[in-house]
């Protein structure tokens, strides 16, 4: 053991202070499903500072010691209440321009006050999205640490609150090789507390979270068997033998006469349930109204939500909706807007989705990294079929057991959050990863570990072309259900005639979605079809794509690249000016590009 020296300041010394705010990780498993909940938000104005050095965590700012321990007042480095202020939820970066390109550690802070409103109270503080890894203080006490950008957390603070609280969080935004995605990607790093931050109240004993689908193996014309799992926690009520709460809970779906009850025992149930019902579809978004009730030892909860019911299922190479054949007619689509960065609002979620049905689309490919989790919510009542990604994005580490446990976190607090969600119908586990050893370990564990948790959607990840052989060859195919192929012939590799070639030379066992295509344009930049950068090029790549894809029977759907332009700060030409300009829209989300009107007409078909 190395001793310390005398003179050994914490603060200032320790290399490994971080290890600190590793022991208390916030991830999946304590992940509660709020839906239908009323919840206390704390977004609005709250104290900020750019924290290039991490002092907060490295010198404890968090503790407010303004007295020593010989009893004198010691001077301090901040102070919380003359911290300018900063918008929660929004992206940092467009809040000051200073902070445009910031990628570092920012710290948070405001107060707010709590009474309880009935006996036994448990209180969570919840997040919906901080990237990237954050850490949070209540009343000078440290009570977590969650990684991850894109997905939400929560943390029991009942034990920690009092009547007036002041909150401190620690977000950093830095990129590593051993984060997910790396520090190598294709869009803007945005930071921050962009997501919305609130309160919820729940009783001693709770509905965590429940799972409504239908059973895929019941499937009939008319009638349909209703699966169910049901989670209760309890923290401080158990029965002598040390087992969780048992009890009763009912599900209760008043249009089809449903009310059935649940036995729940060491905290969990099941069920299946009989059901004639219509079907949700996109010419058909019905959605019914779900209540659960809990009764276990005398205490009692209630918890609601909408939820529509589909099957998704392959055969052969083609994929079915409610047991008829669909193409899936889509755009993939960034969560990133010219005002507010990452952070969105249920208009933009809307207008988003208008714009894929003036294409005539019925389909999403939300990339490349989950989006706020309304989109699905509102997909559900538009009727839009939506593909959700993590961010296992290029050159992961796949050989990195903490980079494994990250993604694997992030893809369970995805599929718990958005599973009931009858909008979804795909799982991607991952975007343009090379065909290694290592990286078909790492993925073919994150596509088992979707098929534990949710047997009634599909598994795919966006894969790259075997370049040598010009065919679609992966051998992570063998763990998906369907294949998701990027390809960008006619503009990253200019020889066109490739593509033909390939889907010719290829004949896979399952449906193939064409994930990406297509071709930068600056807005207004007009010239021949064979110029680069201009609108006319980029409506002759996407001529050439659609009447390729006409002509091959495998292809199940296309989400061409991408919806609108997007921040990128590697690209800098004279033309993308520090954007991906490939949008069939302009970044202001309003401007049609020639190309927008290629797949409008090929979706008419």
């Amino acid at each position: 053991m190395t001793q310390k020296p005398e003179n050994f300041t914490p603060g200032i010394h320790n290399a490994d202070y971080e290890n600190e705010y590793l022991q208390i990780r916030l991830n999946a498993s304590s992940l509660v499903n709020i839906t239908g909940r009323k919840t206390e938000p704390l977004n609005g104005k709250w104290g900020f500072a750019a924290d290039l050095y991490d002092t907060c965590r490295r010198q404890g700012w968090f503790r407010q010691e303004r007295i020593n321990s010989e009893g004198r007042e010691v001077p301090l480095d901040f102070n919380w209440d003359e911290l300018e202020k900063i918008d929660v939820p929004s992206s940092w970066n467009l809040q000051k321009p200073e902070l445009y390109y910031f990628e570092n550690f920012g710290v948070y802070t405001r107060t707010f006050p709590y009474t309880p409103a009935q006996a036994g109270e448990r209180l969570l503080l919840r997040f919906e999205g901080a990237a990237y890894r954050t850490t949070v203080f209540l009343n000078g006490k440290f009570i977590g640490t969650h990684d991850g950008a894109s997905t939400p957390f929560n943390i029991d603070i009942t034990d920690v609150v009092k009547e007036d609280n002041r909150l401190v969080v620690s977000v950093d935004a830095r990129r590593s090789p051993y984060r997910v995605p790396m520090e190598n990607t294709d869009w803007f790093n945005y930071g921050g507390l962009y997501r919305d931050v609130c309160l919820v109240r729940l009783p001693s004993i709770y509905i965590k979270d429940w799972f409504v689908r239908l059973d895929p193996q019941f499937a009939a014309k008319d009638s349909y068997v209703i699966q169910v799992d049901i989670c209760i926690e309890s923290v401080d009520v158990f029965h002598a033998n040390g087992s969780k709460v048992t009890g009763t809970a009912w599900m209760e779906i008043p249009e089809l006469g449903i009310n059935n009850e649940i036995q729940i025992y060491n905290g969990k149930g099941e069920a299946k349930i009989p059901a004639s019902l219509q079907l949700w579809s996109p010419e058909n978004p019905k959605l019914y109204d779900v209540k659960f009730s809990l009764n276990a030892i005398g205490r009692t909860d209630t918890v609601s939500d909408r939820i529509g019911f589909r099957t998704i299922a392959v055969k052969g190479q083609e994929i079915f909706l409610n047991g008829k054949k669909i193409f899936l007619k889509g755009v993939s689509v960034h969560e990133d807007h010219f005002a507010l960065g990452k952070t969105t609002t249920e208009e933009i979620i809307r207008q988003t989705i208008r714009d894929l049905k003036e294409m005539n689309g019925n389909y999403l490919r939300l990339a490349h990294y989950p989006h706020d989790a309304r989109f699905a919510r509102i997909a559900d009542e538009e009727g839009v079929l939506l593909w959700e990604e993590i961010p296992v994005y290029w050159a992961i580490a796949f050989d990195n057991p903490e980079t494994y446990t990250d993604a694997e976190n992030q893809l369970t607090e995805l599929i718990y959050r958005d599973r009931n969600r009858a909008s979804v119908i795909i799982w991607s586990i991952g975007n343009e990863n090379a065909d290694t050893d290592s990286r078909l370990s790492f993925m073919s564990k994150l596509a088992q570990r979707v098929r534990e948790l949710d047997n009634s959607r599909l598994v795919s990840a966006a894969c790259l072309i075997k370049h040598d052989k010009l065919v679609i060859e992966d051998r992570l195919v063998d763990f998906l259900d369907v294949i998701g192929f990027n390809e960008y012939y006619g503009w990253y590799d200019p020889d066109f005639d490739k593509l033909p070639k390939i889907l010719a030379n290829s004949n896979p066992e399952k449906p193939v979605i064409i994930s990406e295509f297509g071709g930068d344009a600056q807005l207004g930049n007009r010239g021949a079809k064979d110029e680069l950068w201009t609108e006319d090029n980029q409506k002759y790549i996407y001529e050439r794509q659609v009447e390729t894809f006409k002509k091959c029977s495998y292809i199940a759907g296309t989400t061409p690249w991408i919806l609108y332009d997007f921040r990128c700060p590697r690209r800098f030409n004279r033309y993308q000016e520090g954007f991906n300009r490939k949008g069939l829209i302009d970044a202001d989300r309003k401007t049609r590009k020639p190309a927008f009107y290629v797949m409008q007409e090929y979706y008419r078909g």
